[in-house]
Order: structure tokens, then sequence, then C-alpha cells
């Protein structure tokens, strides 16, 4: 069977090589038996720093902060040569396999291809376009998570309009774990491109990781003369190149017989249509989007198959967001009558995509749609979510995070999607008013995160509201929301008593002298995770509660408490026994030597504590 589909393949591969001229063809032979590139004499090589961080899809730090947010990779090394935890440098949201286990965490989509390991993104500009000879980044806390260098063609401070972006790949490679956690500068061996650059974009996979990685700055080495590549490059077929026309194809890949005229004929398709056809569903079901896609053009069977639209109940197009345009949703329409689950996010950035393409796609296919992941997709507006509200009835997870470009009035739409269950504003502009709307018109709502939207005035009255309208709520990230008291954290606790995920990191208006922690252990018995990151006033009394109230506890961050002692959370391990995950990083009574009696005495816990040297 895959010996068939390989033929097929071959076939495709070649009738679109024809694209290529002979001449061109005859150069890139002539290249690869020389084996050389051909170059111009060597110039002097620009070495420049980040001039300005462009865009990112998340950071530990807050909006109105410098501290552990991606704004520090701009300039020159604040912390490199020295290693460990320091504030003045760039910090992803999160890190490690257990951010996925989390209940919170969105189901994984089908198809993604085994080569796609980004998770996060940040974009630098550099002050002159270059042609790339080197790039180096320094690492300066637990190195190993870049996975991805790419450059592009457009200049980010040209006042002109984008046109023909692209994006090359310099570098990539899959996610490592470093030996120690010690400070590198990592400069992998890049590809050369036809085109100068002075924006590039480093995509992480931090998932090895067993701490948060941290980057200093980053350096763009490269020469202002344009090499000479010689090497012939065949052109590839993307998502993009999906014309569902069966003009001119084979009716499949058969065995031959002789003619009347003694010549081979070919007999229609031998016996490969003679497999059930959920079978070859099945095996084409393996096969990601691009590879799908290919398939399509070899024959009239297989043509058939690959725009089943079966095979397009989930879409996952993140990986494809540098080739995804307003083309490659239009040709991918036609395929998915039964979408359930839509994967767009990263794409669309620097006119991609448009309103009238997305809105085109969503008025067609948005009424069977449950599931929208749209995090980092700048070129969404007001109008675009107007669209999803009303086109997408049935809608039950929508992912905004990092759309932090949509003006505060577009949120407000999202309250007619009434089957909402998981709601992402991560990073974004939204209100009061609007929030307060969605909590009214969207009780089903189970997963919520409002990380980081700093906007929003009083979360007192909003956690009032999610205790009245969502009392089956099972996870809410607050992390960094600045307002938050006691008295709005007991009416969530009270309402809610169903939360299994509760972040309350850096929220320092919080106060264990209140007793809220100690009501928050009492009341939510199914707790899974907390995190109470930053908050100096958690005691031992709060452990201890915690302890006798959350027996199912598996992840509690409380860094940087100067009052929890290592008895207190001895006696927190020994009651919780799922526990797999502990911060105690900058806890001024534990101390590395406590850290590694209780890690002698608990293998099975990951007991964090940072350093800086």
């Amino acid at each position: 069977m895959l010996t068939l589909l390989s033929m097929f393949y071959y076939i495709c591969l070649r009738r679109r090589s024809r694209s290529g001229t002979r001449g061109e063809a005859l150069t890139s032979r002539r290249a690869v038996e020389s084996g050389q590139r051909a170059v111009l004499p060597v110039s002097v090589v620009v070495e420049q720093y980040a001039m300005e961080v462009l865009d990112f899809s998340s950071h530990y730090g807050s909006e109105n902060s410098m501290s552990y947010t991606m704004w520090n990779l701009a300039g020159i090394p604040n912390v490199y040569p020295s290693s460990g935890d320091f504030t003045q440098t760039a910090v992803f949201r999160a890190y490690g396999k257990w951010w996925e286990q989390c209940a919170s965490a969105p189901l994984a989509f089908r198809r993604t291809p085994d080569g796609f390991y980004s998770q996060d993104y940040i974009e630098l500009g550099f002050e002159k376009p270059v042609y790339p000879t080197a790039v180096e980044v320094f690492e300066t806390y637990y190195p190993g998570a870049i996975v991805q260098i790419l450059a592009c063609s457009h200049n980010p401070f040209s006042q002109r309009p984008p046109t023909d972006v692209r994006w090359e790949v310099l570098w990539s490679g899959k996610p490592t774990k470093a030996l120690t956690p010690q400070s590198r500068r990592f400069s992998p061996k890049i590809k050369h491109i036809n085109f100068p650059t002075n924006l590039l974009r480093l995509e992480v996979n931090s998932s090895l990781l067993e701490y948060y990685t941290e980057l200093d700055a980053v350096i763009l080495r490269g020469v202002k003369e344009r090499p000479m590549l010689a090497l012939y490059k065949m052109p590839l077929i993307d998502i993009s190149d999906l014309s569902d026309s069966e003009d001119e194809m084979p009716d499949g890949g058969g065995p031959f017989r002789p003619g009347g005229d003694g010549k081979q004929q070919r007999t229609a398709n031998g016996y490969f249509d003679k497999l059930p056809y959920e079978l070859i569903q099945l095996i084409l079901s393996h096969l990601t989007l691009p590879d799908l896609c290919r398939l399509a053009q070899t024959c009239k069977l297989l043509h058939q198959h690959c725009c089943d639209p079966l095979q397009y109940t989930q879409l996952s197009l993140q990986p494809y967001w540098a080739q995804l345009s307003d083309a490659s949703l239009g040709h991918l329409q036609s395929r998915c009558t039964l979408l359930q689950r839509l994967n767009l996010s990263w794409t669309g950035s620097r006119g991609a995509l448009t309103l009238t393409g997305f809105s085109s796609f969503m008025k067609a296919r948005g009424l069977s749609l449950v599931c929208l992941e749209l995090s980092c997709c700048h070129f969404l507006n007001e109008p675009c979510l107007e669209v999803i509200a009303q086109a997408c009835p049935k809608l039950q997870e929508l992912n905004l995070s990092s759309c932090d470009r949509l003006h505060p009035r577009a949120f407000t739409h999202i309250s007619k999607l009434s089957l909402l269950r998981r709601l992402v504003l991560y990073r974004t502009k939204i209100e009061q008013t609007a929030i307060l709307s969605i909590l009214t018109f969207c009780p089903e709502i189970r997963h919520l995160n409002l990380g980081s939207c700093v906007r929003i005035e009083d979360y007192d009255v909003v956690a009032s509201m999610l205790a009245t309208r969502c009392r089956s709520l099972c996870s809410l990230d607050l992390w960094r929301c600045r307002n938050l008291t006691d008295r709005g954290l007991a009416e969530l606790v009270t309402g809610c008593r169903t939360l299994e995920e509760l972040d309350l990191g850096w929220c320092p208006t919080l106060q264990s002298s209140t007793g809220c922690f100690q009501q928050l252990a009492r009341s939510l018995p199914r707790l899974r995770k907390l995190f109470l990151t930053a908050n100096r006033t958690v005691c031992d009394s709060d452990i201890e509660e915690l302890a006798a109230g959350c027996p199912a506890l598996q992840h509690l961050d409380i860094l940087g408490t100067r009052l929890v002692s290592a008895a207190s959370l001895k006696k927190l391990l020994q009651s919780c026994p799922r526990l797999v995950l502990l911060d105690v990083s900058f806890c001024s009574q534990v101390d590395t030597r406590a850290v590694q009696e209780l890690s002698s005495l608990f293998p099975g816990v990951a007991i964090k504590k940072s350093f800086t040297q």
C-alpha cells in the first residue's frame, strides 16, 4: 500500500518539477556535482544587536514593567556571562511538560507535522538589512529551548506596506536539554539565503527543560553584498497550490496489459481501488496537510479521497503560518464542510490574511465549528470577531491569546457565543464591561484565562460574577491581576467549588493575614494546581491548610515567600501524594540543603529552587 502511495507521490513531484527550465536544471546539476556555491569576494561582516522587539507570543513579565519581559532582548547583553535567574532577561510564560497535562490544556490537533516543535516565538528587528552569515543567541539560564531561527524579507521599519513577504528557515532542530543550566552563546550553522534581512524570528520549545529558559541578547552577523547562490531549488508544492481540477489527471497507477496495437495500456486503477474506502481514508489520515494536497494531484481516485471532508474535521494551519494566505483558505474551503476544530494561531501577519479572506471562510465553514484557536493573530479586528459571533453559533472553545492589537470594543461580540466552555484572553485589551457581559451570557464557561489583562479595573467584581454565573468553573488564570482582594477571592472560592486550577501568581493585593488562602484551601477540595507566585505573605499555616484540605494537589508555586519553612513543606508532601511540581525559588527559609533533603525523601516531586551567580 505504501509503495503505491510512494509511486503516486513520485509522479506528482515529476509533474510539478517541470516548471524549472532545462538551463536551471543543468546549472543545479553542475553546482551539486562541484559541491560548491559560487560566492562573491568576502566583504566586511556587519555585527549588530537587536534594535527592537516587534512581536512575541508570551512572556513571564507584566505589560507595564521590564522584569522578565521579552523587551529585554533588545540591545546589548544585560546578564551574560553570568548564569541564573535574573529579572533583566527575556523569559517565556511556561516550561516543561506539566503545562500541557493540566485540565485547562486544549486537545492536540491531528496532522501536526513531526518536525513542528514550536510553542512560543519572538520577532526581533535590526537596524541594517544584511545577508546573514551567523546568528548568536545569549542564553543565560536553562538553555536548549530554541528550535528554529527564521529570516524575513520584509523590512519592519520601512514605510511601505509589506508585499510578497517571504520567510526562510535559517536553522531548525529538535528541542534539547542542556547538561547544565549555565549560560552559553548559541550559534548554530545557518543556511544562506538570497535576500537581505533585518527581521529575525526565534521559535522555542521548553518542554524538555527543568525550569524557565532565559535569553539575554541576540546578534545578527551578515554582509551587505548579495552572495551568488548557484544551487537550483526545485519548486515546492505548498498548501496554496490546491487546485481541485481533475483535468489531465491519470486514473490511477495500476498494472499494464498489451493493447491491440502491441503497445502497453493502463488498466484503470489496478487493484488499488479494490481496497475498502475506509481503509484508504485511514491510510491518508496519517499524511500531513501539504502531503495530502500533493497526493490529491496525482490521480482522480486519490483526488477523491484527499478531498473527502472527513479528512478535514480538524485543521491545524499553525505549522504553516509563514505560507498561509487568503488564497490558501479559499482553496481549502470546499474541503472543510465538516470542519469542527480549526487552528489559525500565528497566521496572517503583515497582510497575509485579510478581513475579506477570513470572513469568507468563516461564513462558509463556521456553522459546525466547536474550537477556534487564534493565538497571536494580528490581522484580527472588530469585524472579524463580529463574523465569528454570527457564523459560529456552536463554538465552545476560543483562544485569543496575545491578540494585543484588538480594540477593547471588539470583545463585546464574544458574549453572543453562549455555548463557550473555554476562553483564553491572555495579554488582550479586554475591559471590565466586556468581560462582565461575557460572563453574564456565557454561563457554561469551564476554563477562563485572564492572565495579564491589565485593563480590567476591578477583579473583585469579576470574581463575584464568576461565583454567581459560572459555578462549574474548572480553571481560572488571573496571572498578574493587580487588584483582586481577599473579598473577591472569598466570593470566588465560595461560589466555584469545582475549581481544579487557580493561578494567582503576582497578585500583590492578596494578603495571607486576611485568612484568604486558608479559606481557599478549605473551599476547593478538588484543587490540583495552585500558583501563589511572588506573594511574600504566604506562611506555614497556609501550607498546612493546603495539606489538610487539598489532597489532590499536583502543582504548587510559592516562589518568593519569606514565611514558609521546610517543616511545613514536608507535611504538604506527605499529605499530597500526587504532587509532582513544587516551586520554592527565592523562599528565604528554604535553603538548598533543605531542598536536597526533601528531594531525597520525595524523589517523585520536582522541587524547583532557582539560583543566580
